[in-house]
């Protein structure tokens, strides 16, 4: 039996409680690891075959409902929750004036994750996008009409949202691979909007989660491009879920970047890391809740090198056992219970 369904099926009391040993050794032995402090979150996952376990359900969700899963998060100990999108497929999650509005169980989801987040504390990065033909980045970064689009958006969500206590920044969900470098046009797209977004709601922060985390060049091209970016925190992305690294490689990209963002002395380097796996193709299939072995494992890799670990992403990846607003696959309540257990969520 491999490590994936040795997980799955842990169905016997002595085989769960053994993982919950296990996990308790490892933070013991690692006393530097890092609780979980940020998720994203979303209204509707951007690839649908990804969201095949939640989408029914999260676009059934009421206000109440959303107040609760919020709670749930928060009563996790996440203090930071970054929202996917607004928009998307040319509607809005939000009463807009620009975009028609999904169909969705709640009128106002946006300003109903808000409202709880003041309630129980969270910091919200609210989302730019997605806007345009959010599959071609070059366009979405480039094209005057969307940069247009994406201004008016930015100008109504901070007019209806930003007087929020929990509205804490900005999110670009539109990222470029970073190969060896970042993409000149991504630079100039980040830091137009960044100063955009400084003049509607001036002290609010920005956040980009790149991925290509194994790409990037250690030497000074790189690190003049961090001085470049105006963006305060980049949480890059693991790629672990995805499967482009390892474990044990994340550590070394995470170690090289550490060190870029010492000379640097500019954004704050964070942790995006990826807490699924693929029930079957990776990006054509759903996503399922990732062994909590291997998620202790990617959080040890990172944890000395990183400011704060987020994940992607609790909704619909984890719930708590009786949730109230549950989201999801059902082995979501295990990867919840073992994180829970071993202390890598720090309730409040």
């Amino acid at each position: 039996m491999n490590r994936r369904n040795f997980i799955w099926s842990l169905g016997s009391v002595f085989l769960a409680n053994s993982m919950v040993r296990e996990i308790q050794a490892a933070i013991r032995n690692s006393p530097g690891v890092k609780p979980i402090e940020g998720s994203w979150i979303e209204f509707q996952h951007h690839n649908p075959a990804e969201g095949k376990y939640w989408d029914e359900t999260l676009k059934a969700f009421s206000a109440e409902q959303w107040d609760a899963k919020v709670k749930e998060i928060a009563d996790a100990g996440i203090k930071y929750l970054v929202l996917l999108s607004v928009a998307i497929n040319d509607k809005a999650f939000y009463p807009s004036s620009l975009q028609p509005p999904h169909e969705m169980g709640c009128e106002d989801p946006l300003e109903a994750v808000l409202n709880a987040a003041d309630k129980y504390g969270v910091k919200f990065f609210v989302s730019n996008g997605y806007l345009g033909n959010w599959r071609n980045i070059y366009e979405v970064m480039t094209d005057p009409s969307v940069d247009k689009l994406r201004s008016k958006v930015i100008n109504e969500v901070a007019e209806k949202y930003a007087h929020h206590d929990s509205f804490y920044g900005w999110y670009f969900p539109d990222e470029t691979g970073i190969s060896g470098y970042y993409a000149d046009f991504f630079i100039d797209y980040v830091n137009r909007f960044c100063r955009e977004m400084a003049k509607v709601t001036p002290g609010a922060k920005t956040l980009i989660a790149p991925y290509g985390t194994r790409n990037v060049k250690a030497d000074d091209t790189y690190v003049s491009q961090l001085e470049q970016l105006e963006v305060d925190f980049i949480a890059y992305q693991d790629e672990v879920g995805v499967e482009k690294s390892s474990v044990e490689e994340s550590a070394l990209f995470f170690e090289r970047l550490y060190t870029l963002h010492q000379k640097a002395a500019k954004s704050r380097l964070w942790a995006d890391v990826e807490v699924f796996c693929f029930e079957d193709q990776v990006y054509k299939s759903a996503l399922l809740p990732a062994p909590a072995e291997r998620v202790v494992r990617q959080l040890q890799a990172v944890s000395p090198y990183v400011e704060k670990i987020f994940i992607y992403q609790y909704p619909g990846l984890m719930n708590k056992p009786g949730s109230r607003a549950f989201a999801g696959h059902p082995e979501s309540e295990i990867l919840y219970t073992k994180l829970s257990d071993s202390g890598f969520i720090n309730h409040r």
